[in-house]
């Protein structure tokens, strides 16, 4: 849970209790700035999303959506809001500090190749369980993503982005699918199942999301978008006939060199294009790597074109892909701050005064706090 001295502060819908400390970043298709802000009663430090609403005009609904249904959900794995105000064209939301930024960021910016398989079994527990509760209480989440995923110091992950939820029961029944086609998809499309994509008769259900864990499962895990450089015809086609990403490793990617030692001249497609093969060293540092078993079959799993195989998310959290996440002594269990090591947070630490917190700024030189202009969509 978020501390518990946290959870009892009163946050007020009042922009003279917060002070700007630095940009973090952009989301929402950059209609949205995230900064670090310093709550002035408490001295908590804060993150603060800022909608223009002048740019955002046609995305008002969607910003409105995703402001009432996060405060209406609670949960510690689900991205909370503290406040939400109008501050002249402003739509600004206060939400926890996730000081490891989102995972996205973490790929961008320190593993380029993926992330490690220990850190990625825990964050995805985190978003399984997340996941889950959305799910019971009736909501599609329709945009898991890596970028989606906020990772707080101490190393829990929160789920983000409802603003593209939509409601499985209808007056008070549970629908066993829904043919809603989610507004400003393109951000979404290489995450999106099959069965969302297509648009059929028989539409798609919360299964759908258990597709996009998978699609992230491989983000994570390669460091790149899946199918990121496919053209989108082309890639609304593959997955329709079921072809899906893999987990790049030395039992997925073919050899490099072929019997006479020569490079081989193609590659086969695992759903990320040239974004991987252009870069022949990387490509050969993955081609070497060896991700689990439980965690291939974890991914295939989610991967089923049919969405009547793919499990809940409940069943996932029994996967033994999960094992590793059980911490048998606490003094040497890996924990995700020791596998994002040397990364550091963004200091979430509690500021007495205006004073402690120019000498934090100033002494740490937000470098080392990694506070870069990053995607942060949350």
């Amino acid at each position: 849970m978020f501390k518990h001295s946290i959870d009892m502060l009163m946050f007020e819908a009042d922009p003279a209790h917060y002070q700007l400390c630095s940009d973090l970043g952009h989301c929402c298709e950059d209609i949205a700035t995230v900064h670090l802000a310093r709550h002035l009663p408490s001295g908590t430090l804060v993150a603060i999303k800022k909608f223009n609403m002048d740019k955002s005009k046609q995305e008002a609904n969607l910003i409105q959506h995703e402001i009432i249904l996060t405060r209406q959900l609670q949960h510690p794995n689900v991205l909370p809001y503290y406040a939400a105000f109008v501050s002249g064209p402003e739509v600004v939301v206060v939400a926890p500090l996730m000081a490891y930024g989102s995972c996205r960021d973490l790929l961008s910016s320190h593993f380029t190749d993926g992330l490690p398989e220990a850190a990625i079994a825990f964050i995805l527990r985190d978003v399984l369980q997340g996941l889950d509760y959305v799910h019971r209480k009736g909501y599609i989440h329709r945009a898991i993503r890596a970028s989606h995923i906020l990772v707080s110091s101490c190393g829990r992950a929160c789920l983000s982005g409802l603003r593209y939820a939509c409601r499985i029961v209808e007056h008070g029944r549970w629908q066993r699918s829904v043919h809603s086609f989610p507004c400003s998809t393109a951000c979404n499309l290489n995450w999106l199942s099959p069965e969302v994509l297509e648009q059929n008769l028989h539409g798609y259900n919360e299964k759908s999301d258990v597709y996009s864990i998978g699609m992230t499962a491989c983000e994570l895990a390669n460091g790149v978008v899946p199918f990121a450089h496919t053209p989108t015809t082309l890639m609304l086609t593959e997955k329709v006939r079921g072809c899906a990403p893999q987990l790049l490793d030395h039992s997925t990617l073919p050899s490099l060199y072929d019997d006479d030692g020569g490079q081989q001249s193609a590659l086969h497609d695992s759903g990320v294009g040239d974004s991987v093969a252009s870069n022949m060293m990387q490509l050969k540092a993955v081609q070497q790597r060896r991700f689990s078993e439980p965690f291939h079959q974890l991914a295939e799993l989610c991967l089923q074109r049919d969405p009547t195989l793919r499990p809940s998310a409940s069943q996932l959290l029994a996967h033994s892909f999960f094992k590793q996440c059980r911490q048998r002594h606490a003094d040497t269990a890996p924990t995700v701050p020791r596998l994002l090591h040397p990364v550091m947070p963004i200091c979430d630490r509690r500021v007495d005064s205006q004073d402690d917190l120019a000498s934090i700024l100033a002494a740490e030189k937000l470098a080392e706090l990694e506070i870069e202009p990053d995607q942060w969509d949350f």
